[in-house]
């Protein structure tokens, strides 16, 4: 009969794959947007739309949608959650996996970030290696990546039935779109920049929970 281990060992597994899976994804983005293949067609065609610029409440209204991408509001909320769980069920568990995962985001983007130096929409052309900080876009891989570990370590340590954490990552996935969304009427970013934004987020938060599943915790309840 399969053991409890077995099961979290089965589970990471398959985090695995839909990492490397996820992360192949950002790969192919990327290299469409080095070799100028169609998903930069997708770009310019978004670029063409029209851009409404907004005043007074409506501003003030889709700026604070746009800011749950920023990484001071996703990363406060996360250390919140990591911090209240942790001396809830007495473990630094995940305060370290908070950690690790602003940590990783933070490298593994901000290398990116710098390597292509993708000059934004706003700028009027679209230009790798010319110091810019588009791709990929730093908000929607804050959404789907940190908002998507807090609301893990909620599932892990909190009485919430599987239906609940299912409801949750669809929140999370919600509120990845709404950003990524407001980024593109805005005209912030580059389609191709939120789109591997989201890959590259997704793959991280799956291979941190590769990681939490390969090492066994007494104090989660899942």
């Amino acid at each position: 009969m399969p053991t409890v281990l077995d099961q979290r060992h089965r589970q990471m597994r398959r985090a695995l794959k839909w990492s490397a899976g996820l992360f192949a994804g950002y790969l192919f983005v990327t290299l469409q947007v080095l070799t100028n293949g169609f998903i930069v067609d997708i770009d310019k065609s978004f670029d063409n739309l029209h851009h409404p610029r907004f005043h007074g409440i409506s501003y003030f209204m889709i700026r604070r949608l746009d800011d749950l991408g920023l990484r001071s509001v996703s990363g406060i909320s996360l250390l919140l959650v990591a911090l209240y769980i942790s001396r809830r069920f007495k473990t630094w568990r995940p305060i370290n996996l908070g950690l690790l995962s602003f940590i990783s985001l933070n490298a593994v983007v901000g290398v990116f970030k710098y390597a292509l130096g993708r000059t934004k929409p706003r700028v009027g052309f679209d230009i790798l290696h010319a110091g810019g900080m588009s791709y990929p876009s730093g908000h929607a891989s804050n959404a789907i990546f940190i908002w998507g570990v807090t609301a893990y370590l909620i599932y892990r340590y909190a009485h919430v039935n599987r239906f609940r954490g299912r409801l949750a990552s669809a929140g999370v996935g919600a509120l990845a779109l709404t950003v990524c969304t407001v980024s593109l009427i805005r005209n912030t970013h580059w389609f191709s920049d939120l789109f591997g934004g989201l890959l590259l987020g997704a793959a991280l938060l799956v291979l941190i929970i590769a990681i939490d599943r390969f090492f066994p915790s007494d104090s989660q309840l899942h």
